[in-house]
């Protein structure tokens, strides 16, 4: 199977599991929500891992050097990671996650657009790892190892204060 039928096929398998979710909220909106609550969660779980370890590749892909068969490895991990699990993970993750705004929250609560606010910065945050992924695979890298350990917290930090606003609801 080439990769551009892996695409596909992944691209499917997405389709038919965000449009799973949609009808699913749609046909039973009250028995969905606990549904569609778990897969948020198991989404957010897989984005969050992949926005935590991209950077750390990034880190070790730093130290090889350009155009060896390491450099060359870690061009593939990155990008099978970004492919395959981040980017679907989070658009999984922000179809269920607005529904559940929209349908049980009714967008409502200063938590809920503070969350909102952070969710928007993670999502600066793995834009702007997609596009390192790109210098990266045409070795254009011009950042260092540091500067990757440091953005290797960031989604880090955004994850804990998205916890703390959804359990503790504090305004």
């Amino acid at each position: 199977m080439t990769a551009r039928e892996r695409g596909v096929r992944a691209l499917v398998a997405l389709g038919i599991m965000v449009a799973g979710v949609v009808a699913l909220g749609y046909a039973a909106p009250v028995a969905a929500a606990s549904w569609i609550k778990a897969v948020h969660v198991i989404a957010v779980i897989s984005w969050m891992a992949g926005m935590l370890y991209l950077p750390r590749l990034f880190v070790y892909h730093c130290a090889a050097a350009r155009g060896s068969e390491t450099s060359e490895t870690f061009k593939v991990m990155e990008r099978r990671l970004l492919e395959y699990i981040i980017n679907p993970a989070m658009i999984v993750a922000w179809v269920a996650g607005l529904w559940l705004a929209w349908v049980v929250f009714r967008f409502q609560g200063g938590w809920l657009h503070g969350k909102l606010a952070l969710v928007v910065a993670l999502s600066a945050v793995h834009g702007m790892l997609s596009g390192a992924v790109r210098e990266f695979a045409e070795d254009r890298n011009t950042r260092s190892q540091r500067y990757w350990r440091i953005m290797n917290e960031v989604p880090t930090v955004i994850m804990v204060l998205v916890v703390i606003l959804v359990i503790v609801k504090p305004f």
